[in-house]
């Protein structure tokens, strides 16, 4: 390393999509119906709970079931990456990608989540991903489960909340990994494992009108989860010692409203709360301030026998989480107003920005994360998603400058370089995301996050042709210089 460069020789510079956003074709070779494509889009919405958007009951999937096309259903069509992958990888690879994150969508493989055998004809479709990165030398980073569990799964076996989804989900991850021993080196178990108990259905395929305790159900469902993360990582290790096994959160910082001991130490339970989900997946057990938080709420978390060994037994190599924004907790919260977010809202922090969907923008908050997630487990890092959701306009000239989203990765990754200035191990960086596609939280078009802007509008009307924005070619200058200019 030169005494001038701050980020690793190897630093996996990239970015980040999931299948359920940008793949479309939901009924394409085989696939079978997922819970993302549950979910409608709302013309109307109220961008201070855009936890509502998400709100899938049995009503509305009764409605979704019986529909047998795309129309009212964004995340059905994406921006069909699954006919244009050759033309987006070429894009990624003209930016410099080092790394692309995706996700298998677990439904493509096997359709009802229960089947024998996997469809061939998703598994030869990431086998033609998967080598399409390898012809422009782009590492794939491959997330197992993001929000795209097989609705059979939810229908007759109620979701994660049901143990014998573990096996099923080992059985995925056995067939995703054997088939790719030989061109994917970094997984990741679940996306964002926190969102199950934030949006349990989203997360844990849980719906709440047939649950009894929601909460009960929901973290039922996440002990499931840890466990199935853990033996997959197992058989990971088993099938080829090379993998890296990592983790991922959706990491939300939260700041006291005021110094008075009673909203720091709401603070502090927070974010202790948060890494609950780090904790057992990099340290191997439960924290001990979960045991009262249980009690309190009469949780009964059933295990098996072997339970505690196969988590302690099988940890992550690496903690990766997306960041977008910080938080602020108070134990009297009717004092502040609040704004949205994505898949929660939060008191307004006076301090900060605010963008049109909610978020706070707090680029200083990304290197306070990154320390204290270093300082408590000693792994390497991953920010594995940070981008900026807004409306692009295009120019009479077809440009799109997009200088707003500049502004945001370059304060970003300046405090990513600072964090690693202190010491922290950092591996890489994928933006969310690499190009256009529906929004996780709204379902719209009209948020958009790429470097890539696709010429489609929120009710799936367009040619959805790829053009670079403006950060395309400044992102592509932070890649070339590994992260050293960032103007």
């Amino acid at each position: 390393m030169s005494k001038t460069q701050v980020f690793p020789e190897h630093f996996l510079w990239g970015g980040a999509i999931a299948a359920n956003q940008a793949e479309g074709a939901f009924d394409a070779d085989g696939k079978g119906l997922s819970t993302a494509d549950m979910v409608p889009y709302y013309k109307k919405k109220d961008y201070a709970n855009l936890s509502a958007l998400m709100h899938v009951s049995s009503e509305t999937i009764a409605e979704a079931m019986t529909t047998k096309t795309a129309a009212g259903y964004p995340k059905r069509y994406g921006i069909d990456f699954y006919h244009h992958y050759r033309e987006d990888i070429a894009l990624f690879a003209e930016m410099g990608f080092k790394t692309f994150r995706l996700s298998i969508n677990w439904s493509r493989i096997f359709p009802n989540g229960d089947d024998h055998e996997p469809n061939e004809a998703g598994l030869q479709f990431y086998d033609n991903v998967f080598d399409e990165l390898r012809k422009y030398g782009i590492e794939p980073l491959v997330t197992l489960s993001h929000y795209e569990m097989p609705m059979t799964l939810v229908l007759n076996y109620g979701g994660w909340a049901n143990r014998k989804v573990i096996s099923f989900f080992v059985k995925y991850a056995e067939t995703v990994m054997n088939r790719y021993q030989d061109k994917v080196k970094y997984w990741l178990t679940f996306n964002e494992i926190n969102t199950t108990i934030i949006e349990p259905f989203t997360g844990g395929g849980i719906v709440g009108d047939k649950e009894v305790n929601l909460l009960q159900a929901s973290y039922q469902a996440l002990h499931h989860q840890f466990v199935a993360s853990s033996l997959a990582t197992k058989r990971a290790r088993e099938i080829n010692p090379v993998f890296q096994i990592g983790c991922m959160l959706a990491r939300m910082i939260h700041y006291p409203a005021t110094s008075s001991p009673e909203d720091v130490q709401q603070a502090q339970f927070d974010n202790q709360m948060n890494l609950l989900h780090t904790d057992v997946q990099a340290r191997g057990s439960y924290p001990p301030i979960i045991k009262r938080y249980f009690e309190e709420h009469q949780i009964h978390i059933v295990k098996e026998a072997e339970d505690d060994q196969i988590l302690k037994k099988n940890t992550v190599d690496f903690i990766s989480f997306s960041y977008y924004t910080s938080l602020i907790s108070t134990t009297t919260p009717e004092k502040y107003g609040s704004t949205g977010g994505n898949l929660y809202s939060t008191v307004k922090n006076p301090n900060l920005k605010v963008t049109e969907w909610g978020w706070q923008l707090d680029p200083i908050g990304l290197r306070t994360v990154l320390k204290e997630l270093y300082d408590r487990y000693q792994l390497p890092l991953f920010v594995v998603e940070n981008g900026l959701g807004a409306k692009d306009t295009i120019e009479e000239d077809g440009s799109i400058i997009d200088d707003y989203r500049i502004d945001y990765f370059r304060q970003h990754i300046g405090q990513l370089k600072e964090a690693i200035l202190d010491g922290v191990e950092v591996m890489g960086y994928t933006s969310w995301g690499a190009i256009d596609i529906i929004s996780a939280s709204t379902s719209e078009m009209s948020k958009r996050y790429g470097f890539i802007y696709v010429d489609q509008d929120d009710e799936g009307h367009g040619t959805l042709n790829r053009k670079k924005k403006k950060s395309f070619d400044w992102y592509k200058k932070v890649i070339a210089t590994n992260g050293e200019d960032l103007a």
